[in-house]
């Protein structure tokens, strides 16, 4: 039923829904009230972005303020390099080229060491070599006459700069020398084709080069000595954390999936390794143009962290499958997975062991006395979960005949007969129940072969790269742990001979 009500000069409709409850139906608002709405939007919204970004830059500034640090970097070299602009003295020896000093701080100015240096080598090298090319081509053309000479100029440029094109195609090229390939385009083209005009051609190519090695000297000397970010550092410390995350994702993978749990954080700290590729091979090519800095010598063996790494990828490859298998509908039986559990967490448990001595020995720098112990381990624990596939119902135990329909198998009164006869017959296990836990076993077993190929790995670099041995406390500290070891296993196997004898006497 529909009220009408008279309010301040307003109609207001309300329905009565039922006896007790009524709904009031408001007016429509008019165009002015919808524009001040909008332009209350429109306003919150203008201002709301600035907002959420400097946000953004703040939290950007506190997780990294290495960022921050490279910002102030670049804002001396550029007020060092305006210098040569704006005092006349400076001016007057480097000329109206001087703007080329701030654009080489501008585009060689890199995040880390290594970076820079290789830009701005690349970038001297390249504009000294074209300079050089460029003036005999001038002298040449200038020589040949002036009908010749334009088609001798148009004629190397297009030669030389096919060639130098081409070049960066090659991989080894392209890794180290792109940018001064490049250079070698811009100022050969620049140069010679600017000698058919100018007549102190020299003198151009001179100004040049030298404002050019003044901007790169600048960025040297501010890269090297205000808080140097080192590729080589960077990349030491990318593959440490990617090793220990590696060993934290095997041991909580096979945890959760012994357990029923799932754990996202363990799915996705192995995903880093498989990421970081393209990132590993940036700062290797830059750390190899990095002077001795640190613990690291001139000639640091950077390709062998590539080896490192992708050894760890093969591992990560494997987990991944490994998550891909637990996460499929065709589930073990809990019976089986109960009976394989223990060796299984203790093959994790041991692989994990090595994946973080390899991490220390990473960090530390330092060859360990306890890896080829832990190896030892992760191999007989390895031996003892194959032993204990064997065993597995269906596996390597034949599958029972078919008995005749109408026949049953005939036991004697005997209990012990009949407990002998019950014993004989095989068990058997649908072979679609085995296939996912036999799976998961052996992608366990081939990750820890992959470990094996990234412990020979860190074994090469710490012999290439010198790493000494541990210090003399450490060793006997290791040395007392291991003999403790062999008096408790000496003291198991007495243990395990005495009740053998026991049993045999009864």
């Amino acid at each position: 039923m529909a009220i009408e009500k008279e309010v301040s000069g307003q109609v207001q409709w309300s329905i009565r829904i039922n006896d007790d409850s009524t709904k009031v139906l408001a007016p429509e608002k008019g165009l002015l009230s919808k524009f001040f709405l909008g332009l209350k939007g429109l306003i919150i919204w203008i201002f709301s972005k600035p907002a959420k970004f400097f946000h953004n830059a703040w939290k950007i500034g506190c997780n990294d303020p290495r960022k921050v640090i490279h910002c102030l970097k670049v804002g001396i070299a550029l007020t060092a390099v305006s210098f040569f602009y704006y005092m006349r003295p400076l001016y007057d020896g480097v000329g109206g080229t001087a703007m080329w000093a701030v654009m080489t701080v501008v585009v060689v100015f890199e995040n880390t060491v290594g970076a820079t240096l290789c830009k701005c080598l690349n970038r001297i090298c390249g504009t000294f070599l074209a300079g050089f090319v460029a003036i005999g081509v001038h002298w040449i053309a200038r020589h040949s006459g002036d009908k010749v000479e334009p088609f001798i100029v148009g004629v190397s440029v297009f030669i030389l700069a096919s060639a130098a094109t081409f070049s960066r195609f090659i991989p080894s090229v392209k890794s180290r020398f792109d940018y001064g390939t490049m250079i070698f385009i811009l100022t050969f083209s620049f140069v010679s084709i600017s000698g058919y005009r100018v007549d102190k051609l020299f003198d151009l190519a001179h100004q040049r080069l030298s404002t050019i090695i003044i901007g790169t000297s600048l960025c040297i000397l501010v890269i090297m000595t205000v808080c140097p970010i080192w590729a080589g550092q960077e990349l030491h410390t990318l593959i440490n954390r990617n090793m220990d995350k590696l060993g934290d994702s095997l041991d909580g993978c096979i945890a959760d999936y012994f357990s029923g749990n799932n754990n996202k954080e363990s799915e996705k700290s192995y995903k880093c390794v498989l990421s970081s590729k393209a990132a590993e091979d940036t700062m290797a090519n830059f750390a190899r143009w990095e002077p001795a800095h640190g613990r690291f010598n001139f000639r640091h063996p950077w390709n062998q962290y590539l080896e490192i790494a992708a050894a760890m990828r093969g591992c990560a490859y494997c987990i991944e499958a490994f998550n891909g298998c637990i996460k499929s509908e065709n589930k073990a039986p809990e019976q089986l997975k109960k009976q394989l559990s223990n060796i299984c967490l203790e093959v994790s448990s041991n692989s994990t062991s090595v994946m973080k001595e390899l991490a220390t020995i990473l960090k530390t720098m330092k060859k360990s006395s306890r890896l080829d112990f832990l190896v030892e381990q992760m191999n007989t624990s390895v031996e003892e979960l194959q032993n204990d596939l064997k065993s597995l119902p269906g596996v390597s135990t034949p599958l029972p005949l078919p008995l005749p329909e109408n026949s049953t198998p005939k036991l004697e009164a005997n209990d012990d007969d009949s407990s002998n006869v019950a014993a004989s017959v095989p068990v058997s296990v649908p072979l679609m129940e085995i296939i996912p836990l036999v799976t998961l076993t052996s992608l366990l077993i081939e990750i820890t072969v992959r470990i094996k190929s990234t412990v020979k790995s860190v074994e090469k670099l710490a012999d290439l790269a010198h790493f000494q041995p541990m210090t003399d406390e450490k060793l006997k500290k290791s040395d007392n742990n291991k003999n403790k070891n062999k008096v408790i296993e000496k003291d198991q196997h007495k243990e395990e001979d005495e009740t053998m004898r026991t049993l045999q006497r009864v």
